[in-house]
Formats: C-alpha cells, structure tokens, sequence
C-alpha cells in the first residue's frame, strides 16, 4: 500500500468504526472521528471520558483494538495498542487534528483522548481521489 495515498485517505473526511474487546471478550464496535499521525504513527479518538468505550480501555489499557474507514470498495483499517489520556496537551492535540479533519468538536469538560500505537496497516486505497 502507498504510504502517500494512505495518508491522504485518512486526512479525508470519513467516518470511522472503533472496534474494542469487551471484558467477556466480545468486541465493542463504535463509530467514532479518528484521526492518523503518521510521523508517529498513532492514532487519535477523542471521546468523553465517561463514555463506555474510555471507561473499558482505560480499564485495560494497551488493549489491542482497531479503527476502519470504508468508502465505496476503498478501506483502511489500522491495528495497535490502545491508552486513554486525560493529559491537556495530548487531548489539546488530539482536538486540534480532529478540528482539521472533521469540524471543531463542542467544548467538553470530560474529554479524554484514546491514543492508539499502530503497528499494522491494513486497506486498499489505491482508488482515483
């Protein structure tokens, strides 16, 4: 897959699903905004910190969780450890990616950021852009 395209899918607006293990090992499948830092590779989701997905993750964090976009027969889907963060710099930059990809979110007092370490790649996006 070409780095350049893929990036550019995840800069493009789409809505993605976040996909979590449960405690009894079932999977939590959520739509959700998420942004791709490449340089770092990380992915970013920011949420309320009251949310089931935040309380779940921050109950077991460095669960293995994964984010997918799908437009038409294009998708993408990444794969990493999962943590949440309430620290003002990190949710700070997480809002700020999320503002350039989607829309500047409504203040919320309980926004956490879930930071998601990737280490697998997974799509097709050589399609036309």
């Amino acid at each position: 897959m070409e780095h350049m395209k893929f990036e550019r899918f995840w800069r493009e607006r789409r809505l993605c699903m976040l996909a979590s293990p449960r405690p009894d090992g079932s999977i939590h499948q959520v739509p959700v905004g998420a942004t791709f830092d490449a340089e770092l590779r990380l992915v970013r989701v920011i949420t309320s910190g009251s949310s089931y997905k935040a309380r779940n993750l921050r109950a077991h964090p460095g669960s293995r969780v994964s984010v997918s976009q799908v437009e038409g027969r294009w998708w993408s889907t990444v794969e990493g450890r999962a943590t949440v963060s309430g620290e003002p710099d990190r949710v700070a930059e997480a809002v700020r990616r999320y503002a350039e990809r989607y829309r500047q979110p409504r203040p919320n007092p309980e926004r956490v950021v879930i930071e998601i370490s990737v280490d697998r790649l997974l799509g097709n996006v050589d399609g036309p852009r």
